[in-house]
Protein backbone atom coordinates (compact mmCIF):
# COMPACT_ATOMS: atom_id res chain seq x y z
CA UNK A 1 0.00 0.00 0.00
CA UNK A 2 1.01 3.63 -0.29
CA UNK A 3 1.45 3.90 3.47
CA UNK A 4 3.99 1.07 3.52
CA UNK A 5 5.89 2.62 0.65
CA UNK A 6 5.94 5.93 2.46
CA UNK A 7 7.25 4.28 5.64
CA UNK A 8 9.95 2.49 3.61
CA UNK A 9 10.86 5.74 1.92
CA UNK A 10 11.12 7.53 5.27
CA UNK A 11 13.21 4.69 6.70
CA UNK A 12 15.53 4.95 3.68
CA UNK A 13 15.88 8.70 4.18
CA UNK A 14 16.55 8.08 7.87
CA UNK A 15 19.37 5.64 7.07
CA UNK A 16 20.83 8.11 4.61
CA UNK A 17 20.69 10.88 7.21
CA UNK A 18 22.28 8.60 9.79
CA UNK A 19 25.10 7.78 7.34
CA UNK A 20 25.60 11.47 6.63
CA UNK A 21 25.57 12.21 10.38
CA UNK A 22 28.19 9.48 11.01
CA UNK A 23 30.37 10.82 8.20
CA UNK A 24 30.00 14.37 9.52
CA UNK A 25 30.84 13.21 13.04
CA UNK A 26 34.01 11.47 11.77
CA UNK A 27 35.06 14.60 9.84
CA UNK A 28 34.41 16.69 12.93
CA UNK A 29 36.60 14.37 15.03
CA UNK A 30 39.38 14.56 12.45
CA UNK A 31 39.10 18.34 12.33
CA UNK A 32 39.24 18.52 16.15
CA UNK A 33 42.29 16.23 16.20
CA UNK A 34 43.99 18.34 13.51
CA UNK A 35 43.20 21.47 15.48
CA UNK A 36 44.75 19.94 18.62
CA UNK A 37 47.85 18.94 16.63
CA UNK A 38 48.13 22.44 15.16
CA UNK A 39 47.77 23.99 18.60
CA UNK A 40 50.50 21.73 20.01
CA UNK A 41 52.80 22.56 17.08
CA UNK A 42 52.09 26.27 17.58
CA UNK A 43 53.08 26.01 21.24
CA UNK A 44 56.24 24.07 20.31
CA UNK A 45 57.26 26.70 17.76
CA UNK A 46 56.47 29.52 20.18
CA UNK A 47 58.62 27.82 22.82
CA UNK A 48 61.43 27.36 20.30
CA UNK A 49 61.15 31.00 19.26
CA UNK A 50 61.45 32.14 22.88
CA UNK A 51 64.43 29.82 23.35
CA UNK A 52 66.05 31.17 20.19
CA UNK A 53 65.53 34.74 21.38
CA UNK A 54 67.19 33.93 24.70
CA UNK A 55 70.06 32.22 22.93
CA UNK A 56 70.49 35.15 20.55
CA UNK A 57 70.59 37.52 23.52
CA UNK A 58 73.24 35.37 25.23
CA UNK A 59 75.25 35.15 22.01
CA UNK A 60 75.12 38.94 21.62
CA UNK A 61 76.39 39.35 25.18
CA UNK A 62 79.16 36.82 24.51
CA UNK A 63 80.07 38.66 21.31
CA UNK A 64 80.37 41.96 23.18
CA UNK A 65 82.54 40.27 25.81
CA UNK A 66 84.78 38.70 23.16
CA UNK A 67 85.14 42.02 21.35
CA UNK A 68 86.12 43.71 24.61
CA UNK A 69 88.69 40.97 25.32
CA UNK A 70 90.06 41.31 21.78
CA UNK A 71 90.45 45.07 22.20
CA UNK A 72 92.19 44.57 25.56
CA UNK A 73 94.52 41.99 23.98
CA UNK A 74 95.38 44.47 21.21
CA UNK A 75 96.22 47.14 23.77
CA UNK A 76 98.36 44.74 25.80
CA UNK A 77 100.14 43.61 22.63
CA UNK A 78 100.93 47.24 21.72
CA UNK A 79 102.24 47.95 25.23
CA UNK A 80 104.45 44.84 25.22
CA UNK A 81 105.78 45.74 21.75
CA UNK A 82 106.69 49.24 22.94
CA UNK A 83 108.40 47.85 26.05
CA UNK A 84 110.32 45.38 23.89
CA UNK A 85 111.51 48.13 21.53
CA UNK A 86 112.59 50.27 24.49
CA UNK A 87 114.46 47.35 26.08
CA UNK A 88 116.20 46.55 22.80
CA UNK A 89 117.36 50.18 22.54
CA UNK A 90 118.65 50.12 26.12
CA UNK A 91 120.41 46.82 25.47
CA UNK A 92 122.07 48.24 22.37
CA UNK A 93 123.35 51.24 24.34
CA UNK A 94 124.59 48.96 27.11
CA UNK A 95 126.46 46.84 24.55
CA UNK A 96 128.08 49.96 23.12
CA UNK A 97 129.21 51.05 26.60
CA UNK A 98 130.56 47.56 27.27
CA UNK A 99 132.57 47.66 24.02
CA UNK A 100 134.00 51.05 24.94
CA UNK A 101 135.00 49.75 28.37
CA UNK A 102 136.66 46.73 26.79
CA UNK A 103 138.67 49.04 24.51
CA UNK A 104 139.76 51.08 27.53
CA UNK A 105 140.83 47.90 29.30
CA UNK A 106 142.96 46.92 26.29
CA UNK A 107 144.54 50.36 26.29
CA UNK A 108 145.32 50.10 29.99
CA UNK A 109 146.81 46.65 29.51
CA UNK A 110 149.07 48.06 26.80
CA UNK A 111 150.09 50.86 29.13
CA UNK A 112 150.88 48.30 31.81
CA UNK A 113 153.03 46.35 29.36
CA UNK A 114 154.93 49.53 28.54
CA UNK A 115 155.42 50.22 32.24
CA UNK A 116 156.62 46.64 32.81
CA UNK A 117 159.13 47.00 29.96
CA UNK A 118 160.36 50.27 31.36
CA UNK A 119 160.76 48.68 34.77
CA UNK A 120 162.87 45.88 33.31
CA UNK A 121 165.07 48.41 31.56
CA UNK A 122 165.42 50.40 34.75
CA UNK A 123 166.51 47.32 36.68
CA UNK A 124 169.78 47.40 34.67
CA UNK A 125 170.55 50.82 36.11
CA UNK A 126 169.76 50.21 39.77
CA UNK A 127 170.71 53.66 40.96
CA UNK A 128 168.43 55.43 38.52
CA UNK A 129 165.74 52.92 39.29
CA UNK A 130 166.01 53.61 42.98
CA UNK A 131 165.69 57.35 42.43
CA UNK A 132 162.60 56.99 40.29
CA UNK A 133 161.12 54.06 42.23
CA UNK A 134 158.58 56.15 44.08
CA UNK A 135 157.49 57.84 40.87
CA UNK A 136 156.90 54.53 39.15
CA UNK A 137 155.10 53.17 42.20
CA UNK A 138 152.69 56.05 41.98
CA UNK A 139 152.25 55.47 38.27
CA UNK A 140 151.59 51.78 38.88
CA UNK A 141 149.18 52.61 41.67
CA UNK A 142 147.32 55.05 39.45
CA UNK A 143 147.23 52.66 36.52
CA UNK A 144 146.12 49.79 38.79
CA UNK A 145 143.33 51.95 40.16
CA UNK A 146 142.30 52.85 36.62
CA UNK A 147 142.41 49.19 35.66
CA UNK A 148 140.23 48.23 38.63
CA UNK A 149 137.79 50.99 37.77
CA UNK A 150 137.71 49.85 34.16
CA UNK A 151 137.21 46.23 35.23
CA UNK A 152 134.43 47.29 37.59
CA UNK A 153 132.77 49.25 34.81
CA UNK A 154 133.14 46.32 32.46
CA UNK A 155 131.64 43.92 35.04
CA UNK A 156 128.79 46.32 35.68
CA UNK A 157 128.18 46.67 31.94
CA UNK A 158 128.20 42.87 31.59
CA UNK A 159 125.73 42.45 34.47
CA UNK A 160 123.53 45.15 32.96
CA UNK A 161 123.62 43.41 29.60
CA UNK A 162 122.69 40.07 31.22
CA UNK A 163 119.89 41.72 33.17
CA UNK A 164 118.56 43.41 30.04
CA UNK A 165 118.80 40.12 28.12
CA UNK A 166 116.70 38.42 30.83
CA UNK A 167 114.18 41.24 30.56
CA UNK A 168 114.11 40.85 26.77
CA UNK A 169 113.55 37.08 27.16
CA UNK A 170 110.78 37.69 29.68
CA UNK A 171 109.10 40.25 27.43
CA UNK A 172 109.37 37.90 24.46
CA UNK A 173 107.69 35.14 26.52
CA UNK A 174 105.02 37.61 27.63
CA UNK A 175 104.51 38.74 24.02
CA UNK A 176 104.19 35.14 22.84
CA UNK A 177 101.67 34.43 25.61
CA UNK A 178 99.60 37.49 24.67
CA UNK A 179 99.69 36.48 21.00
CA UNK A 180 98.41 33.01 21.92
CA UNK A 181 95.64 34.57 24.01
CA UNK A 182 94.75 36.89 21.15
CA UNK A 183 94.72 33.93 18.74
CA UNK A 184 92.43 31.96 21.09
CA UNK A 185 90.06 34.92 21.46
CA UNK A 186 90.01 35.42 17.67
CA UNK A 187 89.18 31.74 17.11
CA UNK A 188 86.44 31.92 19.75
CA UNK A 189 85.02 35.04 18.08
CA UNK A 190 85.06 33.38 14.65
CA UNK A 191 83.33 30.31 16.08
CA UNK A 192 80.69 32.51 17.69
CA UNK A 193 80.08 34.30 14.37
CA UNK A 194 79.83 30.93 12.64
CA UNK A 195 77.27 29.67 15.19
CA UNK A 196 75.26 32.88 14.86
CA UNK A 197 75.31 32.58 11.08
CA UNK A 198 73.98 29.03 11.43
CA UNK A 199 70.93 30.31 13.28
Amino acid sequence: SSLNRRVQHIEGDLETCEDKLLLATQKLDKAATAEDDSDRMRKVFESRALGDEDRMSKLEDELKDVRTKAEDADKQYDEVSKKLQLTESELERAEERAEMNEMKIVELEEELKVVATNLKSLEVAEEKANKREESYKEQIKTLTAKLKQAESRAEFAERSAQKLQKEVDRLEDELMSEQEKFKAITEELEQTFAEMSGY
